[in-house]
């Protein structure tokens, strides 16, 4: 990335990563790209926030936003999204801290940004795929995603990928403040967003690894979230299917000729 490529941050939400966070940060830092890392700190109770002010004194290339408690990954998103904006990033990426995005695949990400509006580091396309999961977990992603897929009429294969890189002018234009779902389904919903505003997304291959340390923050409740989500937006969808067939039914026999 040089100097004359558009201005790039890097949201990153934590909650009690405390183990991952100081090795994520370096090796950020080592690939010496000119992004700037925004930690948004769920108050977690491993003392993360404060590791993190503490990497921040370091280092200008580091903020932290603190946060009251553990209020979720999509309000997360929207605080650093909006931290973002105001500093004038230009590409506004997002990854996990856990190490199951790797770092590696960020020059890849902003490559792909001048080419696509949304860029996802994607498990599911060629040459991507997953390290350390049992087959309980892989059949339980693989077919969130390709619900997703099917019934809400996401083109990307990856879906619920946390691993992205969005041009400034989506943010502009998809409010991330008005996306309803938390949680992963955010990501879900944001997508949708996306998509639905003609935005193009494009998709690189990542390897996906289990986290190395810590836990993880998937749980039962948010796999019932995101059931809720897919089905929220499948109507939404159906909605506007909907309004467009009545519209051209109204506007007469001619149209079905043009």
């Amino acid at each position: 990335m040089t100097s004359t490529e558009p201005r790039a941050t890097l949201v990153l939400p934590t909650y009690n990563e405390r183990e991952n966070l100081p090795a994520l940060v370096a090796a950020i830092q080592a690939l010496e790209l000119p992004i700037h890392i925004i930690v948004v700190d769920d108050n977690s109770p491993d003392g993360t926030g404060a590791l993190a002010d503490a990497l921040a004194a370091r280092s200008a290339q580091v903020s932290v936003i603190h946060r009251a408690g553990k209020l979720g990954l999509g309000t997360a998103y929207v605080a650093g999204f909006r931290q973002a904006l105001a500093d004038g990033a230009e590409a506004i990426l997002t990854m996990d801290a856990d190490f199951s995005h790797h770092p590696r695949y960020l020059p890849a990400m902003l490559e792909a940004s001048r080419s696509y509006d949304l860029v996802i580091g994607s498990r599911y396309v060629r040459g991507g795929g997953v390290e350390n999961w049992g087959p309980e977990r892989k059949l339980l992603s693989w077919g969130a995603n390709r619900l997703a897929h099917l019934i809400v009429g996401l083109h990307a294969r990856d879906c619920t990928a946390g691993f992205r890189c969005y041009r400034r002018r989506v943010l502009e234009t998809v409010d991330p403040a008005t996306i309803r779902a938390d949680g992963y389904s955010y990501l879900v919903e944001m997508l949708y967003r996306v998509q639905e505003q003609g935005f193009s997304v494009g998709e690189i291959p990542i390897i996906f690894a289990d986290r190395r340390l810590g836990q993880s923050k998937i749980s039962r409740s948010e796999i019932l979230k995101a059931g809720r989500t897919v089905a929220r937006l499948a109507g939404r969808r159906l909605r506007r299917a909907g309004r467009r067939l009545r519209a051209s039914l109204a506007a007469g026999p001619v149209s079905w000729l043009i």
